[in-house]
C-alpha cells in the first residue's frame, strides 16, 4: 500500500517539475533534434510494417460485417473511422513506448547508475531541463508524424485487402471516405498521439532517474517503463475517446 501511494506521488511530482523546467531558457534544441532523429530511426520501419496488416485486418473484419448488413459501399468510410480515430494513435503510442521509451529509459538509467545525474546536479545543471524536457517533446513531436504515417499506410493496406481479397469496388471504397469521418476525428487522433508521446517520455524519464542496483536495475526499469506506459496509454485513450464522443457529434450519413 505504501508503494502504491508513493510511486504515483513521485511520478506526479516529476511531471510538475518537468513542466516547470519547460519554461527555463535556453531550450536544448540539439538534444531535441538528436532524440527526434533517434526516435524516427527506431520507429518508422516497424510502424509501417505494423500498420499494413493492421489496416488489412480491420478492412477484412469490417468488410465482412458490412457485407452481411448489405452496406458494402460504406466499407471505406468505416475503415477510415476505425483506423484514423482509434487504431493509428494506439499503434503509434505502443511503438513509441516500446521502442523509443525503453531506449530513453535505458540511457537515463545508465547515466543514473554511473552517477552522471548526480554530477550534473553538483554542477548546477538541472537534469530535467537538460535531459527530460527535450526527450519528452521529441516523443510527442515524432508521435504526431507517426500517427499520420500509420493512418496513410493503414488505409492503403485496407484498400488493397478490400479490393484484392474481398472483391470490393475501388471507386466505392474511395468515394465513401468522408461519409462518416470528419476533420475532428483526425484532430482527436493527433491530440491522442501528442498526449501519448508526452506520457511515454515522462514514464521513461521517471523510471530511468530512479533506477537502482546496477545494470540489472536498469533492465528492470526498462521493463517497468514499457508495462506502465502501456497501462497509462489505454486509460488515457479511454478518457479522451469518452470526452470526444460527449462533445463532438457524430457525422450523419
Amino acid at each position: 500500500m505504501n508503494v502504491a501511494v508513493k510511486e504515483p506521488g513521485r511520478f506526479f511530482a516529476l511531471c510538475l517539475d518537468t513542466f516547470r523546467a519547460i519554461f527555463r531558457w535556453p531550450f536544448q534544441w540539439r538534444e531535441f533534434i538528436e532524440q527526434s532523429w533517434f526516435i524516427v530511426s527506431v520507429t518508422v520501419i516497424p510502424t509501417m510494417l505494423v500498420a499494413i496488416p493492421f489496416g488489412g485486418i480491420l478492412s477484412l473484419q469490417v468488410g465482412g460485417l458490412i457485407r452481411q448488413l448489405g452496406a458494402q459501399s460504406y466499407t471505406g468510410a468505416t475503415a477510415v473511422v476505425a483506423i484514423v480515430r482509434e487504431a493509428s494513435p494506439l499503434v503509434t503510442s505502443l511503438l513509441v513506448a516500446g521502442a523509443a521509451g525503453s531506449a530513453m529509459c535505458a540511457d537515463i538509467g545508465s547515466r543514473k547508475i554511473r552517477e552522471e545525474i548526480d554530477a550534473m546536479e553538483v554542477l548546477g545543471i538541472n537534469p530535467l531541463h537538460r535531459l527530460v524536457v527535450p526527450r519528452m517533446f521529441a516523443c510527442a513531436f515524432i508521435a504526431l508524424f507517426l500517427n499520420g504515417l500509420v493512418s496513410v499506410v493503414g488505409l492503403v493496406g485496407g484498400y488493397v485487402f478490400n479490393v484484392m481479397l474481398q472483391n470490393g469496388t475501388p471507386g466505392a471504397y474511395l468515394a465513401s471516405f468522408n461519409a462518416i469521418a470528419q476533420l475532428p476525428d483526425l484532430l482527436q487522433a493527433e491530440f491522442k498521439a501528442f498526449v501519448f508521446g508526452i506520457t511515454a517520455g515522462l514514464v521513461a524519464a521517471y523510471k530511468g532517474l530512479n533506477a537502482k542496483g546496477g545494470p540489472k536495475g536498469v533492465g528492470d526499469a526498462v521493463n517497468q517503463t514499457v508495462v506502465i506506459t502501456f497501462m497509462l496509454l489505454f486509460v488515457e485513450n479511454f478518457i479522451i475517446s469518452t470526452l470526444y464522443f460527449q462533445f463532438v457529434p457524430s457525422k450523419g450519413m
